[in-house]
């Protein structure tokens, strides 16, 4: 088996082989350390760290808000795994030399020009019909694709299911039909 691809990249087979490494950890971890009943998933981390920063300004309306009362505003290990996410995929792409800052993807800049407002602009309605697709499908894509997946969870399947459809389906037309 190879290591690397031929363009540098980390082998699929090897980064499947450690995701399921980490699958077993994370269950391990979460059930017999934390003696948690959930495992991987990251959604919730971002509503936490909404309510982080908006307990900055409106302390007092993130105390009243029946949703933080039930799920807490707090750095906990599922807020650090998402920083992990951030940090692993930074080395993963400083390792493999594909780190790049790019404030315009240029299969965004083909479809739709130079502007960095745009890029920007799309980016952030994007992350938010994603954020509220998490949260009505109660999980995310990782959570439902390593965690859910991984029980045969038929729910996950159903979710995934929907998030891939989704995704092509968003794809198909904000890029339209790929030339061959």
């Amino acid at each position: 088996m190879k290591w690397k691809t031929e363009d540098g990249g980390w082998s699929p087979y090897l980064a499947g082989a450690l995701v399921g490494l980490l699958a077993i950890a994370s269950v391990l971890a979460t059930t017999q350390w934390l003696g948690k009943t959930s495992y991987l998933g990251a959604s919730t981390t971002f509503v936490r760290a909404a309510g982080l920063f908006e307990k900055t300004v409106a302390a007092d309306h993130v105390m009243a808000n029946e949703y933080f009362t039930k799920t807490k505003v707090r750095i906990d290990w599922q807020f650090m795994l998402v920083v992990g996410i951030v940090l692993g995929a930074l080395i993963s792409s400083a390792t493999d030399k594909s780190f790049r800052l790019e404030s315009v993807p240029p299969t965004w800049e083909k479809r739709f020009g130079p502007s960095i407002g745009k890029r920007a602009a799309g980016a952030f309605v994007g992350g938010v019909i994603a954020m509220v697709g998490a949260r009505l499908a109660d999980g995310c894509p990782s959570g439902h694709g390593l965690s859910g997946m991984m029980q045969l969870s038929l729910s996950s399947f159903v979710a995934l299911a929907m998030f891939f459809g989704a995704g092509v389906w968003v794809a198909h037309i904000v890029y339209g039909r790929g030339k061959s």
